[in-house]
């Protein structure tokens, strides 16, 4: 995460490695512009597939359903392709990703009766380096970060994660995105201050009693 929010010692690592969907969808669905849309897909899926996971991931999505969700995104982008303009192939897969993962949400609230927080979809390997103190304050981290994640709209979410934790700059989520570059800095803006606001009301209770 970037200095001035919630810092953690190593970069945000998902997983004890990055989960891969064991086959491409360009080796099992046809697509409508032929043997060129195929090579498109293929290429999309290996340059685009651990980051379309960890984003599903960190939009909530739980790590028992992140490996259906990413093979839904690339089978939309299967039958889709002859749409998607050239170089625009993460753009779509990352949108195609925020909706699905909207849907599968959805669904586990629905299933659960609540929408649990997963910080495991922030920071599933502690950093052997890691002092026990540390890692306490870590995790602690993570809690907070999940909950205030949990009660974001989705678009913020999503320009939070890719600024604060992936580390993509502003231009770069405007293109994922397709939206203005001020758009993407009204979205960071009110998702630290929900952050703050948040962090605030769930730190209240630890200091209620202190004088």
């Amino acid at each position: 995460m970037r200095p001035g929010f919630y810092s953690m010692a190593t970069p945000v690592v998902v997983g004890e490695k990055d989960s891969i969907p064991p086959v491409s969808p360009a080796d099992s669905v046809e697509t409508a512009s032929g043997a060129a849309s195929k090579d498109r897909l293929a290429r999309a899926f290996e340059q685009n597939a651990v980051f379309i996971w960890r984003s599903l991931r960190r939009l909530g999505v739980p790590r028992e359903a992140a490996d259906d969700a990413t093979q839904q995104v690339f089978l939309v982008a299967a039958r889709r392709m002859h749409e998607i303009s050239e170089g625009k192939e993460r753009a779509f897969l990352f949108q195609s990703a925020m909706r699905i993962a909207m849907e599968v949400r959805r669904e586990l609230s629905v299933a659960r009766g609540r929408a649990d927080s997963d910080e495991g979809g922030l920071l599933e390997r502690a950093d052997p380096a890691v002092r026990p103190d540390e890692a306490v304050d870590q995790q602690r981290t993570l809690r907070v970060l999940g909950h205030v994640l949990e009660s974001m709209p989705i678009e913020r979410r999503a320009a939070f994660v890719l600024y604060e934790i992936e580390g993509i700059t502003m231009a770069e989520i405007a293109s994922l995105l397709q939206i203005p570059m001020g758009t993407v800095a009204s979205r960071l803006r009110l998702a630290r201050e929900d952050f703050r606001a948040a962090v605030a009301r769930l730190e209240r209770p630890l200091h209620g009693g202190v004088k």
